[in-house]
């Protein structure tokens, strides 16, 4: 009885391990939002890391984290560097390219709780006297990755994150103070 109940639990553990090799090996999760403001207006919040404090929703996860800023204030060559709780853990941003009220690409690095390298984009387009703001994040997905991605998937983790993110950025961007 007992090598039957461990036979059958190593073949369900074969079927696991095989199951994550078919996986794929890229992820992409990604979010919109149009808000009431010239793209310059969305832009600039988040072209400086220290911007992103009102609408990040990492930073109402844990407003107590350790936030390190190096390099320039905004634009390629801005650096974010973040210590916090279970739910943030550890991390560092960098900013890439950066093209005036119409992109941003980031480096995305996470430390804890688990090892991980992305890449952001924010694209702002302008729809008459609006904005549509779009928020991807992209990676590659190693075995353990893939593994992981049979149980919770990066859109399921982070998506809804993006979601509040985006509708903060509407909120500060359509405020008097930023038009």
């Amino acid at each position: 009885m007992l090598k039957k109940i461990l036979l059958g639990l190593a073949v369900i553990v074969a079927a696991i391990l095989v199951l994550a090799a078919f996986q794929p090996s890229t992820y992409r999760v990604e979010r919109s939002v149009t808000l009431a403001a010239p793209p310059a207006v969305p832009f600039a919040s988040v072209n400086a890391f220290k911007q992103w404090l009102p609408w990040s929703p990492w930073e109402k996860k844990d407003p107590a984290m350790k936030r390190t800023f190096s390099g320039p204030d905004a634009g390629v060559g801005a650096v974010y560097a973040w210590e916090g709780n279970s739910e943030v853990g550890s991390g560092r941003m960098a900013i890439l390219e950066s093209r005036p009220a119409e992109l941003i690409r980031i480096k995305l690095e996470f430390f804890t709780p688990m090892e991980g390298l992305s890449e952001a984009v924010f694209a702002f387009k302008p729809e008459g006297d609006r904005t549509k703001v779009t928020w991807t994040m992209t990676g590659a997905n190693n075995y353990v990755g893939k593994l992981f991605c049979l149980f919770m998937n990066m859109d399921k983790m982070v998506g809804g994150d993006f979601e509040q993110g985006l509708a903060s950025l509407k909120t500060v961007s359509e405020s008097p103070a930023k038009k």
